[in-house]
């Protein structure tokens, strides 16, 4: 008993650690008897040390009580993540199957709290209740000190305010707690709610009726006022003072929403997260988040994790978008994990797109998600009317059938504005020698180098390589080596030189400069400063250019024949969106598509604007062969310096995966991948299939455990994809 009480157990906490291992780590926390689950803390990790989180208690250990190390310290700087985050990470690493530390330590905020100095630039004003309580509170306190400030000044911000005394930013907690101060936001012009259509009254009473858990998917065509529902919802939970979390797929859609968001709602407070902000202006957001503070959370994928006391609902616009899943590092899909996450915490989710998943379509179908359609645009827009340009029939000379030009004639006579869509930037997608059949291809990748004509370079579009266009073919000396194909460069190029006197602009991630410059070039075809567009798919779909009434698809046939199968959902789905940009103003909309297969369904679906028509094809389809949604399906990558060696490794695993013989799992043979060479390393894959999602779970888990026991190769990097957007 003596010796017991001498040295008392050690208390074990366990540890999510940023190592790729499915696994939780044991420490003995007995020297901090204050800390709590969730929040971070460092450890020694070999020899070196590293910060985790704490993910909770236990009470005994598999591991022998010599290796069971103390913690060296943990950070109390930032309150704990909650047990609802921690439950959203624990569904995440079980789903996909990756290391929950990994999972952990992508979701979790930057690891650092918002510096003084970015949280200066708050602003704040005393409210009417701190006005009151200020001539009770005694003379010298400081919190009375720094309300008489603010009602002299009206508005200070937090440097201002630390500045009146040293005891200013305790004192100034207080304040905001007791609700005698509040932040003083932005007083951005209040934009006025539209009238709602049919539809849309139809829509927003249908999301209204309903508490609790619940998905809908908001089908609606381009035009018809998607968000404008979002924004109504939204409206209803500031009122009931609840939290929203707001998805969008792109970075790039993001000020734009934000900017009518914030016009909409200049008394809430808007915090926006996504992965190219700052760590401390990330970390601004979360800490906004967590604490109850932000109103609306507007963000791209990452987002999702985010912790939000008071949440009241999730939209997520656009929710086909491929951009929703991470296919590098921890791989998940944001839209699927929103909607776990809305079930694990009661509330609706709202998922929005003019094209819809086939997953969420017919999810819809079979009455899961309810399904809620505008089916025409808001306001008097028609739907443009769509035109094939067969170029069998109308050769395309750089790019531009006779139909095209035309057209585009036209629009600039009459004082409109008209989009050409190439989904390539560069200038040529190769570069090659008419002599002897060189191509200048990618040393790194099994991809060819693109050129660019501005500045004479070539580059990789994967692994970003690049270098100088040589002035004589490598191979055989000519010096007559020419571009092939065309991307937006060369578009530009063939543009200027047909309409000189057009104002032209390209956008592409090439010619956009930072988000200032991309906001400023949006506002320029906003303003009606240019003619003619050209573009990628950044403009394809969320954005509002009233005058543009003729939209131009170049190169479209690309992917009716490729070898993915979701090939042609995106095709008709990029399709869709880009010429929606078309007729969103007084004038009536049309799109040329030049194509050397107008037979094909897909264009006839187009010019019809039947998407359901499509979809359900495309359904049955796929019925037929079992693939998603209609199936499961999960994807097994290796790469390696060598290629054997990825081959070798996923032998082993498919040997693995039979050996555990679960019935209706068809586990197919290990192939390279199509692009075999990324980045210097090489790459194969191991597909595996079921009708039956539980069947696909049951091998699932133990097969990849039984990876982890599998000797590597030196430099080996496995990844297991569930659910893959590309096969």
């Amino acid at each position: 008993m003596e010796s017991t009480a001498a040295n008392p157990p050690a208390r074990l906490l366990q540890v999510a650690l940023p190592r790729p291992l499915p696994a939780l780590f044991d420490y003995d926390a007995s020297a901090f008897p204050t800390i709590e689950p969730g929040q971070r803390v460092r450890v020694p990790f070999g020899r070196s040390e590293l910060w985790g989180i704490a993910w909770g208690w236990r009470d005994g250990s598999d591991l022998d009580p010599s290796r069971i190390k103390p913690l060296v310290g943990c950070d109390d700087g930032q309150p704990p993540l909650p047990e609802r985050w921690r439950a959203l990470v624990d569904f995440v690493a079980d789903y996909y199957q990756q290391p929950i530390g990994e999972v952990a330590a992508m979701a979790a905020p930057p690891a650092i709290s918002a510096t003084r100095a970015e949280r200066a630039h708050r602003r704040f004003r005393a409210t009417a209740a701190g006005q009151a309580a200020a001539a009770l509170l005694p003379a010298r306190d400081v919190g009375r000190k720094l309300i008489a400030a603010l009602d002299a000044a009206g508005e200070l911000n937090e440097a201002e305010l630390r500045a009146l005394s040293s005891r200013a930013g305790a004192a100034l907690e207080r304040l905001l707690a007791e609700s005698w101060v509040e932040l003083a936001l932005p007083q951005a012009p209040a934009e006025t709610a539209h009238t709602l259509t049919a539809d849309q009254t139809a829509a927003l009473d249908a999301l209204r009726a309903e508490t609790g858990f619940a998905a809908s998917l908001l089908h609606g065509v381009t035009g018809s006022g998607k968000t404008e529902v979002y924004l109504r919802l939204i409206e209803d939970q500031i009122a009931a003072g609840q939290q929203s979390l707001l998805l969008v797929p792109e970075i790039a859609l993001t000020p734009q929403l934000h900017a009518r968001v914030a016009a909409r709602f200049p008394r809430a407070c808007l915090h926006v997260m996504h992965s190219e902000m700052s760590d401390g202006a990330r970390a601004m957001a979360w800490a906004a988040a967590q604490s109850g503070e932000a109103d609306i959370l507007l963000g791209t994928r990452l987002a999702v994790f985010a912790p939000l006391p008071r949440l009241g609902c999730i939209v997520l616009d656009e929710e086909h978008d491929p951009s929703f899943r991470q296919t590098e590092g921890v791989r998940y899909s944001a839209r699927d994990v929103a909607i776990w996450r809305a079930r694990h915490e009661n509330v609706p989710i709202v998922l929005g797109s003019a094209t819809p998943s086939l997953e969420s379509l017919r999810h819809a179908i079979d009455g899961r998600y309810r399904w809620l359609r505008l089916n025409a645009r808001a306001g008097e827009a028609k739907l443009p009317e769509v035109h094939l340009v067969d170029t069998r029939v109308f050769r395309a000379t750089d790019g531009l059938s006779q139909p095209m030009a035309r057209a585009i004639e036209s629009r600039l006579t009459r004082g409109e504005q008209t989009l050409l869509f190439i989904n390539r930037r560069g200038y040529a997608p190769v570069l090659s020698c008419p002599a002897c059949g060189w191509a200048a291809g990618c040393t790194q990748c099994t991809a060819n180098l693109v050129l660019h004509a501005a500045d004479r370079r070539l580059r990789c579009h994967h692994c970003g390589a690049e270098g100088q266009v040589p002035h004589a073919c490598p191979k055989c000396g000519n010096q007559d080596i020419q571009g092939y194909g065309r991307g937006t460069q060369r578009l530009e190029e063939t543009l200027a030189s047909r309409f000189p006197q057009a104002r032209l602009l390209r956008i592409d991630r090439d010619s956009v400069r930072g988000r200032e410059h991309w906001q400023e070039q949006l506002d320029r075809i906003r303003r009606g400063e240019v003619d003619l567009v050209v573009g990628t798919q950044l403009l394809a779909k969320g954005h509002d250019f009233p005058g543009i009434t003729l939209v131009g698809v170049i190169g479209a046939d690309a992917s009716l024949h490729a070898a993915d199968f979701r090939a042609q959902e995106r095709l008709f789905a990029q399709l869709m969106q880009v010429g929606g940009r078309a007729g969103r103003g007084d004038t009536a909309g049309e799109v040329l598509i030049q194509t050397a297969q107008p037979e094909h369904p897909l264009f006839a679906a187009l010019k019809a604007h039947d998407f359901d028509g499509f979809a359900r094809s495309q359904l049955d389809e796929r019925a037929l062969l079992g693939l998603p949604p209609h199936g499961f399906q999960l994807m097994l990558s290796a790469d390696a310096p060598e290629l054997q060696a990825a081959l070798d490794f996923l032998e082993a695993a498919r040997r693995a995966a039979q050996a555990l013989q679960v019935d209706g799992v068809q586990v197919y043979d290990v192939v390279p991948m199509r692009m075999v060479r990324r980045a210097n390393r090489e790459r194969a894959q191991l597909v595996v299939e079921s009708r039956s999602r539980p069947q696909l779970r049951a091998l699932l888990r133990p097969w990849i455990a039984n990876l982890y026991r599998l000797r590597l190769a030196r430099g080996l990097r496995w990844h297991v994809d569930v659910d893959p957007v590309e096969v």
